[in-house]
């Protein structure tokens, strides 16, 4: 295989992984606005899915302590097992305490997740749409605070709709920069 022809390859894989990041930026926008126009069941279906997944978690720590090489080891695995399935049932079957505890987690989850995106943002500032990056930032930092600021009160609608409102701000920001480096690709390829 030549030269010329391992560009073309690169730039055809290239262009196909920036074409799914585009398709992938579009489910992410459909269920932003899915989750926006319907919070309440958006929070509660997020909320019982932790739930069952901290049950989950729960039953291979008790697996887990099958593994363990004294007593004491599975008793303490095991315990810990059985503590992460009554949590994780605990909040599947009370959904508005689930619901309430994932709202103020929500908040301090999403000024995280600014604060890595302004990093993410300074290291890529010079690449092309790496705006869109700091505005998912700035707009995920915002959202983190209009959480916190009137907890508890709007545990009922913020977890679906903060989610909702990220997604879509992630699908859009996913989707211009995905365009940006598909049309990289595709000068690049041409010059060749």
């Amino acid at each position: 295989m030549n030269e010329q022809n391992k560009q073309t390859g690169l730039a055809d894989d290239l262009k196909k992984s920036a074409g799914l990041s585009i398709g992938m930026a579009v489910l992410m926008v459909v269920a932003g606005l899915l989750a926006i126009f319907n919070p309440f069941a958006a929070g509660l279906g997020i909320s019982l899915v932790i739930g069952w997944l901290i049950v989950f978690s729960g039953i291979l720590h008790v697996i887990y302590a099958f593994s363990a090489g004294g007593v004491g080891s599975f008793l303490w695995r095991t315990l810990v097992g059985i503590l992460y399935i009554i949590g994780g049932l605990f909040l599947v079957l009370n959904p508005p305490i689930a619901l309430a505890s994932l709202t103020l987690t929500v908040g301090i989850v999403l000024i995280a997740e600014s604060v890595l995106q302004f990093v993410a943002f300074y290291q890529l500032r010079d690449v092309t749409g790496s705006g869109w990056i700091l505005f998912d930032g700035i707009a995920t930092l915002v959202l983190g605070i209009l959480i916190l600021y009137p907890f508890p009160a709007n545990s009922e609608w913020v977890v679906g709709t903060i989610f909702g409102i990220n997604m879509l701000f992630s699908g859009v920001t996913r989707l211009m920069y995905s365009v940006a480096a598909k049309k990289v690709i595709s000068s690049a390829a041409t010059q060749h």
